[in-house]
């Protein structure tokens, strides 16, 4: 009888309980190291190996609050303590599963990574994991204040106001943000490209950042342009579909002058000069009947772009020298002025 009454008991009850539980817990870490964790081993990817690990603590801690809340409720205790640990039981909740999240999200760039030479990777994944935390962070909070029968919806209100706010200051960080991984997305340039840009600015691709790009210019200098800006440019890829570019050179001769003599002296010009591609052929062009001379344009091509200023200054030199060899006439701006004489 005295055994009987014992277990009529509450606080024996209670205790029983929370001893129940703190068993179940001993026995999940039991079950995590013991069977799932070889279970995983086996297993191609590491993402089963990762979660078991960052979440077999927490929930063997879940699982003891749980038990702590059941013997405490069994005890008809419903004031601060239960709340303190139905406080726990949320927040420990949360971070399991966040962790688990986070995991995927990293393996996900991982295998992303893999398949892409983008650095996509390194720009989008630092921002993901920043707002998972950030989301999970205001779902605790707001859970807490439900726990402790807090009227949250002054507090929503006060969020979207902030949101609003903070969204409108940080408008042109976002867009740059953005902006950077709609560049990697879409794959307009990479690093070492040659690119112009609508201001008419020249260089190479140095480094994407999340907010900016960094160009080298020809003079080594370095021009930061806000990412948002590129997003929505015309931007001229000199690497694309290759490294391959055409070169043109502009120059004037006589009237009178045969336009068959400047076609043929100029093309073989060009042939005698290293570096420019066989094929295409390099032409030459007669595009105008100017004020003062008829005018050409020489057109060749070379294999690297990096090669396409060198190439022109030698063919301009030899054009110029060609041209004087063959005795045709290269015109300064001139211009004829009649004066009429009036009546006396």
């Amino acid at each position: 009888m005295l055994a009987y009454g014992a277990l009529q008991n509450q606080y024996v009850q209670a205790g029983a309980i929370m001893l129940g539980f703190i068993i179940l817990a001993k026995l999940s870490l039991f079950i995590f190291n013991r069977y799932l964790q070889k279970i995983s081993a086996k297993t191609e990817t590491k993402i089963d190996d990762l979660i078991f690990e960052k979440t077999r603590t927490p929930i063997f801690y879940l699982i003891l609050a749980y038990g702590l809340k059941l013997a405490i409720g069994h005890l008809q205790v419903n004031g601060m303590m239960t709340k303190i640990v139905s406080s726990v039981m949320a927040l420990v909740f949360v971070l399991i599963i966040s962790r688990v999240l986070d995991i995927i999200i990293e393996s996900w760039g991982e295998s992303f990574a893999k398949k892409t030479e983008t650095k996509l990777d390194e720009v989008l994944l630092p921002i993901l994991h920043k707002a998972v935390k950030v989301v999970f962070v205001v779902i605790a909070f707001m859970w807490v204040l439900d726990v402790w029968e807090i009227d949250i919806t002054p507090y929503l209100a006060g969020v979207g106001i902030s949101g609003l706010v903070l969204g409108l200051a940080l408008q042109d960080s976002l867009k740059n943000v953005f902006g950077g991984v709609t560049l990697l997305l879409d794959k307009t340039y990479q690093i070492g490209d040659k690119v112009k840009l609508e201001s008419g600015d020249v260089g190479t691709i140095h480094d994407i950042g999340l907010r900016s790009t960094k160009l080298v210019t020809f003079d080594n200098e370095v021009i930061y342009i806000p990412n948002g800006y590129l997003a929505n440019a015309r931007v001229q890829n000199y690497n694309r579909p290759n490294a391959k570019q055409r070169v043109h050179v502009n120059f004037g001769v006589d009237y009178g002058t045969k336009i068959e003599k400047v076609h043929k002296v100029v093309f073989e010009a060009l042939k005698k000069i290293e570096g420019i591609s066989a094929e295409p052929k390099p032409s030459v062009d007669f595009v105008e009947m100017g004020d003062f001379a008829l005018k050409f344009t020489a057109y060749f091509w070379v294999e690297n772009y990096s090669a396409a200023y060198g190439r022109k200054l030698k063919a301009t030199e030899a054009i110029y020298d060609a041209l004087n060899k063959a005795k045709i006439g290269i015109p300064f701006p001139t211009q004829m002025v009649y004066v009429k004489k009036g009546k006396k």
